[in-house]
């Protein structure tokens, strides 16, 4: 008889999961979102997609004018992020991320590629918007290589 209902028991399977947390879960789920939309847009150099995604505020006005050079410099940019971490609170979110990319200047040209950390810091419920930026950041890369330029060395 035990055979039996165990039998039972595994041909009917383990019942699904439930989600604990469902509306931090559901929060989750938009700010993933978010985070991949602002990463499309800066692909796509699509300038009001990327602002869209920005807070109003002074701290995120340099991060797009450094989007926006990128937007200028390069013909093609391709970037992944991959999450490290995320910290919850209230209304706001934390997020690490892994990120590698390549910037090409032309059709022809083999590019650049680079890859660094950095913690992105959102706000919102419903709606979901980057306030902040720290660390090796992806956007910005035209600046990134005039400075290296600049410093290595003339022969």
């Amino acid at each position: 008889m035990g055979w039996l209902l165990l039998l039972a028991f595994l041909v009917t399977g383990c019942p699904s999961k439930t989600i604990q947390y469902p509306a931090e879960h559901e929060r989750l789920l938009r700010l993933d979102q978010a985070l991949e939309s602002l990463r499309s847009a800066y692909e796509r150099k699509d300038r009001t997609g990327f602002r869209s995604m920005l807070s109003p505020l002074d701290q995120t006005e340099e991060l797009q004018r450094q989007a926006e050079m990128d937007f200028e410099a390069f013909h093609t940019i391709t970037l992944e992020f991959r999450i490290e971490r995320v910290m919850l609170a209230k209304d706001a979110f934390d997020v690490l991320v892994n990120w590698q990319g390549t910037w090409k200047k032309d059709a022809n040209d083999t590019g650049t590629r680079q890859r660094g950390h950095a913690r992105l810091q959102w706000v919102g419920t419903s709606s979901i918007l980057l306030r902040g930026a720290q660390g090796d950041l992806p956007f910005g890369m035209q600046t990134k290589q005039m400075l290296s330029e600049q410093s290595s060395p003339l022969r």
